[in-house]
């Protein structure tokens, strides 16, 4: 058995090991997404005709005059399936939405309170990179995606609450017809989208939409590879919240109702929503092979709805393209929307509600009293370790306790040498008579990984950080950049970052702070552990948000300061040795757990005896 004094570096390292589990998983790191590279030979034939077909789909301003043409007497569906792409367009306070007639709806959507990088609007709909389409029987045994007809503009008007309403419509040769009706609102990034059918049997193949949904997502943040490993796609299925990483190839089916499904990247979304839900769904993905490819991820949806029984069929759906914005999903009402944002999912979901019920608040608090971002999220930290003060301090006193039994420690074991067994008996029993908690060092720090991991979830998913500045960071959502290295360096990458330097250096300080504070360890990996920790972060925080790594730099310092205040002016370890001299004139009973320990240790021995005398 290994002492028990060691347990507050135990702690810290299980503490370390975690994050560094945490960090592993989360960052995606390269040499997993290398690996799966070696697996996407077969996709790239499938991006590069996403491409072609987003290329043949570019609209113009102008409008594109299509080679092929009809005579003016040409009647049914035979008048929408060739003609004129023309575009009409509609802006509201929040969105600049292009329209066109060929396929009935949006090929460009812009978000007019945000921008890229090279100060160009966002594009969450790009030259026709999102498209959705069903088959249309157009002749006996012929269908038609409708999302190659020409569709007539048969309304256009604004109503007195400020909504726009657009309508488009297609009619059959024996008045069969198709209605999109778009209404967008003022003040709102959710689309309403009306489909009306009007004799579905004649058109629609066994009264079965089939309903399909492009989506090439296009990059929207200054790190491409970065933003394709945070690309997701949510969904709810008969009810229930799901969600897929994106960075690698993959299908998924769904044989339950679904009810909306997002293509998430970093901070925007294109969510379709159905209200009466979709009887069935299929999901393909790919990214491409390449990099510097603009492209994160092109998502083939199929979904399935079966229409009611007559001529007739309305289905009542919405889009919503617009920023991952935790309070403003969650303002839709619409079921499970707000998880799109990440505050903590799958097997970290339990710090979900630190972040919904502690950070968030007290950040808004403090954010309506300080305009920079990189000071709230300071005071933010000072405030978390604040309230985990008590925490420290316990750990630092087991510590303290420890260490003032480190002398009769050293004396059990030149005593009972190799005989491990009675030397952890009798160490319990020392610990016992004396009133100390061998995991009380341990425990306290174990309980601040959640805290770890909520504030990880938090600034990597934080919406109002993207774009804003600090010191040397010109964007906190991003790393911050010192110097641009003329090479590669594998997990590092071509940058330094000096938030990521001060947060290394710090965490190397408090490893150095601990390991003198604590009795020396047989165990290599224990030893040098805490030095070796430090060194892996240079590799993982490198990429991550300059919020992030700004916070532990600050929480590092204040962890210092902590540490030297405790040990200096708040623990007493002349009254810690008179302490424990009192704890054990006490009289002691032991606990049912206690004696079970005892029996067992006790039997254990017995059983060591004999295996020797038998040898």
């Amino acid at each position: 058995m290994q002492s028990m004094d060691r347990n507050t570096i135990i702690g810290f390292v299980l503490l370390g090991v975690l994050l560094f589990v945490y960090l592993f998983i989360s960052s995606k790191n390269s040499r997993e997404l290398e690996a799966q590279r070696l697996q996407q030979a077969d996709t790239l034939a499938k991006i590069e005709l996403v491409k072609q077909q987003a290329a043949q789909a570019r609209i113009k301003d102008s409008a594109i005059q299509v080679t092929a043409t009809l005579d003016s007497n040409a009647t049914g569906w035979a008048r929408h399936l060739v003609g004129t792409s023309t575009l009409h367009t509609v802006e509201t306070d929040l969105l600049k939405v292009r329209f066109s007639n060929k396929g009935g709806q949006p090929v460009q959507v812009e978000l007019k309170k945000y921008n890229r990088a090279d100060s160009s609007l966002v594009s969450v709909i790009e030259d026709g990179s999102d498209q959705f389409s069903f088959p249309v029987l157009t002749a006996p045994n012929q269908s038609t995606a409708s999302a190659d007809l020409f569709f007539q503009l048969k309304s256009a008007q604004q109503d007195a609450n400020g909504n726009h309403i657009i309508v488009y419509e297609a009619t059959g040769n024996t008045g069969e017809s198709i209605q999109q009706e778009y209404i967008i609102h003022p003040g709102s990034y959710l689309i309403d989208f009306n489909l009306r059918l009007q004799g579905t049997a004649s058109m629609i193949p066994q009264q079965n939409l089939q309903l399909q949904w492009n989506v090439a997502a296009m990059q929207q943040e200054k790190d491409a590879r970065y933003e394709r490993e945070q690309s997701q796609l949510i969904l709810v299925e008969n009810g229930e919240y799901d969600y897929f990483n994106l960075f690698s190839n993959d299908t998924e089916s769904f044989d339950n109702t679904v009810q909306w499904a997002s293509i998430k990247q970093r901070f925007f979304n294109s969510t379709m929503i159905n209200k009466e839900k979709f009887d069935k769904a299929k999901f393909e993905w790919s990214t491409p092979a390449d990099d510097s490819s603009r492209m994160i991820v092109a998502v083939k949806a199929s979904f399935e709805k079966k229409l009611p029984a007559g001529t007739q069929a309305t289905l009542p759906m919405q889009f919503y393209f617009g920023p991952n914005d935790y309070k403003l999903l969650r303002s839709l009402g619409i079921e499970d929307m707000d998880k799109i944002v990440n505050l903590g999912q799958g097997p970290y979901a339990f710090v979900r509600p630190i972040n919904q019920y502690i950070v968030m608040p007290v950040f808004d608090f403090i954010k309506k009293f300080f305009s920079s971002y990189g000071l709230v999220i300071a005071l933010l930290t000072i405030f978390i370790r604040l309230i985990t003060s008590p925490l420290v301090y316990s750990s630092y006193l087991s510590g303290a306790k420890m260490k003032a039994l480190r002398p009769e420690i050293d004396a059990l074991k030149a005593k009972y040498g190799d005989d491990q067994q009675t030397f952890g008996m009798e160490q319990m029993k020392l610990f016992r008579e004396a009133g100390v908690n061998p995991l009380g060092g341990c425990i306290p720090a174990l309980l601040q990984i959640p805290i770890f991991f909520a504030l990880y979830s938090f600034f990597n998913s934080f919406l109002a950080l993207r774009g804003e500045s600090f010191l040397w960071a010109t964007d906190l959502s991003m790393y911050d950049v010192i110097a641009k290295l003329p090479f590669h360096i594998p997990w590092y990458g071509d940058h330094v970052s000096l938030f990521t330097l001060t947060a290394v250096i710090t965490s190397f300080l408090i490893s150095i702070y601990n390991m003198n504070m604590t009795p020396d360890q047989n165990n290599p990996m224990l030893k040098y552990m805490p030095y070796i920790f430090p060194v892996l972060l240079l590799f993982f925080f490198n990429r991550l948000p300059s919020a992030l790594t700004w916070y532990y730099t600050v929480s590092n310092l204040i962890t210092l300061a902590l540490q030297w205040v405790i040990q200096n002016y708040i623990i007493d370890h002349d009254k810690i040795v008179a302490q424990l001299a009192a704890n054990r004139a006490k009289p002691k009973s032991k606990s049912k757990w206690q004696e079970r320990l005892e029996q067992m240790q006790e039997t254990q021995k017995k059983v060591q005896e004999m295996q020797k005398k038998g040898k």
